[in-house]
């Protein structure tokens, strides 16, 4: 369908922050390297989707500081529209680092009153436009768990967007170091009813519901009245569901290197398609691919593919779509 008034595909809100991420068994005078990069999950997953050729605009507060500086340049080398980006003097720009073992990837926060931290329902009226102008609305877990007033902020985001005829996407994203869990499943919850595509992932949903069957968790995600349903299961793929019908997506075999950002990737590949017209099936398909692509490199944003590369992958031989 054609909204000629919609010249947005994806407008994402949330937080951007400076990465530090362990290089793993590389260390000086017995402490570990870092690589320095950006990232911050909805700012990710904006950047994939600018690669994969949507058009996209980010919705955040950052530090008036050389770090906010270097983000802006980010986005704007990566065609991800920085209007709507606000710079606050009074507080500094997050950092996080990623730390890996045999269990995977670990985060630690550097974030407590960030600018993006201090994001009010106020800031929406420079934000509406380009909100009404978007085919999708991108959130996440941690733009609702940043701070109490950027929660706010972000259902008063989604409240806009359904007004505007706008589709709401969410990504479930917990990170209980950032809030306690029982707040985590009001608001969370909350959210999911206002969305109409929910982003899952199989561990947040089981420590926010206890449920641990992928049909059980696509089932409660439509019940509390997501539309579509996409439950990211990591190196096994993903199950989209549109509430009648379902599919396993398979992922794609590849040794991981770092698998920080993944999901981003996924999200940010998944709208993209979307936004261009691809059904939910294909479109799950696609961003299976990208997720693939992006856990072969280190850091959120370096390894983010671009469509090229995702299409590559697609077009092998044996790596088809799987009815």
């Amino acid at each position: 369908m054609n909204h000629p008034n919609k010249t947005l595909d994806i407008v994402a809100l949330g937080e951007a922050m400076v990465e530090f991420n362990q290089r793993p068994h590389e260390q000086t005078d017995n402490a570990p390297l870092y690589q320095v990069g950006f990232g911050g999950d909805t700012s990710n997953a904006a950047i994939a989707a600018a690669r994969a050729g949507a058009r996209v605009a980010y919705l955040t507060r950052l530090g008036a500081d050389r770090w906010g500086d270097r983000l802006m340049d980010l986005w704007q080398r990566e065609n991800v529209d920085t209007t709507t980006v606000l710079r606050d003097t009074q507080a500094p720009t997050g950092m996080y680092f990623v730390s890996h073992d045999a269990q995977g990837h670990h985060f630690s926060y550097a974030r407590a009153g960030s600018a993006a931290s201090r994001m009010q329902p106020q800031d929406l009226t420079l934000w509406q436009d380009a909100i009404a102008h978007s085919h999708w609305l991108h959130l996440s877990g941690i733009s609702l768990a940043i701070s109490a007033t950027a929660c706010d902020t972000a259902f008063a985001a989604m409240a806009l967007a359904r007004s505007s005829g706008t589709r709401v996407a969410l990504d479930s994203n917990l990170r209980l170091s950032l809030w306690p869990l029982a707040r985590a499943q009001a608001c969370i919850n909350h959210a999911v009813s206002l969305c109409d595509l929910f982003l899952p992932s199989l561990e947040d949903m089981t420590a926010l519901t206890g449920l641990t069957q992928a049909a059980d968790i696509v089932a409660w995600s439509h019940a509390q009245g997501a539309a579509q349903v996409v439950l990211k299961l990591g190196a096994d793929g993903a199950l989209a569901s549109d509430g009648k019908n379902q599919q396993r997506l398979p992922g794609h075999a590849v040794t991981a290197v770092d698998a920080t950002g993944a999901g981003d990737c996924f999200a940010g590949n998944l709208l993209a398609r979307l936004s261009a017209g691809d059904d939910l099936w294909a479109a799950t398909n696609y961003a299976n691919a990208a997720a693939s692509l992006s856990v072969q490199g280190f850091g959120a944003v370096g390894p983010l593919p671009t469509r090229e590369a995702v299409l590559k992958v697609l077009n092998a031989p044996s790596k088809g779509p799987t009815a």
